[in-house]
């Protein structure tokens, strides 16, 4: 069973389940730790074994030239055992330099770095719900400009927080990427040297030659996955930093997060944290107390049992009817009376009132960006940029891996699809033809194989038989629309003759699938699943075409 998903979305929420999560690959990064200590300590036991038994070599060999017994071919004999001695000297000294340096560099390097951004995360989670506490206590009869001072400086104090919970699952996420390839590489090249040392042993390191370049090649995907996820991990981190305070994350409810209760008591009234949900469609709200532990251990929670309530009105609450802000009231068919709730902000409350139909205007952001579409101008230039890539550079290796110069991109593409209609700007090189070809379909407002059939074409690559594979991936693509599939035709067809224009065939096939299949297929929704996902369909359809 593989690891839960981070999503940098959750971590704004800083859900009970988000912290589960990140609970999980804590876990993990510390089993990969103690099992870096112990292959360590058992590769210097191996080295330690392998000087042992050089120096036996060693005697063994003095102790045959001590002999003098004279046959034929001793001298032979005598330089084979030297180069011996030498090889093996040289093979230990190299499995120190490749097996244990870089395991152990790894292990202090990143997984140090981890729980350094762990130690940042749980003291600013610390500091972070102290003042939230201090600031929602704040009357609302202060003056106007306290409020305004205090509102800007909780508004920092949470940026504050975001970015080191962002941080801290960005870096447990890279940390999660590299163990793929740098964890593996030094095993690599270690028994690379251990099979090259053993002369004997020639047939088995031949036998051991197709596994290695297929893992050669993994690890030349894997790299380059890792580089390619990274990147667009980075753009939604900084995506979701740069958000507006009222956004929302996906999320299988209307909304969802932590709300103040107001709650009665003999002697006046508390105000308790409680995680809570509401489904709009069946109208049902869901509470969860949180008890939070001490201070040392703020990010852990204990979860009490959720009550659930079906809602029958929401009303804003007036500022001068409480003497606390971002509150608003909820009435519930199985309790009399109504239930004060405070929201951590004004914009977290309009979210709250705009998801239970309350009196809040709904306020959505747009992104302005430039949008594709597959109208008569989209194939007009994908046959253009097609056209001169066939004619200047079919055989160039690395074709669709160079990007342009952003500059010149951006002016090919205002050139084309701006109000001046002018081709002249094709006359630039072929990585800026490539590059805009490449933007084209990033920006189009739908992948070409679409939202709709997204999880059935990731569905269909995980089946193991390849025939069948095929077929259901064969079926999946005529369900898409009539100018996806001509445009999808348009595509392959000239990535077909890319590949087979090139010398390095094996090579290209990986490079050419892992430049493109990000534009095939993606998810509505922009999260790290879909993101991991994409290039985990690219190797099978790349599997599939082979």
């Amino acid at each position: 069973m593989g690891l839960p998903t981070l999503e940098f979305s959750d971590s704004l929420l800083d859900s009970p389940e988000f912290r589960e999560r990140l609970q999980c690959h804590e876990i993990e990064l510390e089993r990969t730790n103690r099992f870096i200590k112990d292959l360590i300590k058992d590769g210097n036991m191996l080295i330690s074994a392998l000087r042992s038994l050089s120096l036996a070599v060693q005697r063994f060999s003095q102790s045959l030239r001590e002999f003098q017994f004279e046959c034929i071919g001793d001298a032979e004999t005598d330089d084979e055992v030297n180069i011996g001695e030498r090889k093996q000297l040289e093979m230990i000294q190299n499995a120190d330099d490749v097996l244990i340096s870089p395991l152990e560099r790894f292990r202090k390097e990143q997984i140090a770095a981890v729980k350094e951004e762990k130690k940042q995360f749980d003291k600013e989670t610390e500091k972070y719900y102290s003042v939230l506490e201090k600031h929602l206590s704040l009357s609302s009869k202060k003056k106007e400009s306290q409020l305004l001072e205090a509102d800007s400086q909780m508004s920092k104090d949470r940026q504050v927080f975001y970015d080191a919970s962002l941080q801290y699952v960005f870096k447990i996420q890279e940390v999660q990427e590299r163990k793929k390839f740098e964890f593996v590489e030094p095993l690599l090249a270690f028994l690379q040297g251990l099979f090259t040392f053993y002369h004997e042993g020639y047939e088995l390191a031949s036998e051991f030659e197709p596994y290695k370049q297929q893992l050669q090649f993994n690890l030349q995907n894997a790299r380059n996955n890792f580089e390619s996820t990274r990147a667009e991990v980075e753009r939604l981190m900084k995506r979701i930093r740069s958000a507006e305070e009222d956004f929302k994350a996906p999320s299988c409810f209307t909304m969802e997060g932590y709300l103040y209760i107001q709650e009665k008591r003999p002697l006046g009234s508390v105000w308790t944290r409680y995680y809570c949900t509401y489904e709009k469609s069946s109208k049902m709200f869901t509470m969860g107390n949180t008890e939070t532990r001490p201070a040392s251990r703020q990010n852990g929670l204990v979860i009490g049992s959720p009550e659930m309530f079906r809602l029958r009105s929401c009303v804003r609450r007036k500022t001068e009817s409480i003497d606390k802000r971002f509150c608003f009231d909820i009435e519930v068919v199985e309790r009399h009376g109504v239930i004060t709730l405070q929201a951590l902000s004004e914009a977290n409350r309009r979210l709250w009132m705009e998801a239970m139909d309350g009196k809040e205007p709904s306020v959505l952001f747009f992104s302005s960006c430039f949008t594709a579409f597959l109208n008569e101008a989209g194939f007009n230039f994908v046959k253009k940029c097609i056209e001169l890539v066939e004619t200047r550079g079919i055989t160039t290796l690395g074709l669709y891996r160079t990007g342009g110069v952003n500059s010149k991109v951006q002016r090919l593409m205002t050139s084309v699809f701006g109000k001046m209609k002018d081709f002249f700007y094709f006359s630039e090189a072929t990585t800026t033809i490539t590059s805009g070809l490449k933007n084209y379909f990033r920006c189009l407002a739908e992948p070409l194989l679409t939202y709709r059939l997204h999880k059935e074409f990731i569905k269909a690559a995980k089946y193991d038989d390849h025939k069948y594979r095929v077929r259901a991936i064969h079926a999946l693509v005529h369900k898409i629309p009539e100018k996806n599939r001509v445009m999808l035709d348009l595509l392959t067809y000239h990535l077909f003759k890319y590949v087979h224009n090139v010398t390095c065939y094996v090579l290209i096939v990986l490079s050419s699938g892992f430049s493109e299949h990000p534009f095939f297929i993606n998810a509505e929704n922009m999260s790290i699943l879909p993101t991991a996902l994409s290039p985990f369909f690219g190797d099978r359809l790349q599997t599939s075409d082979s």
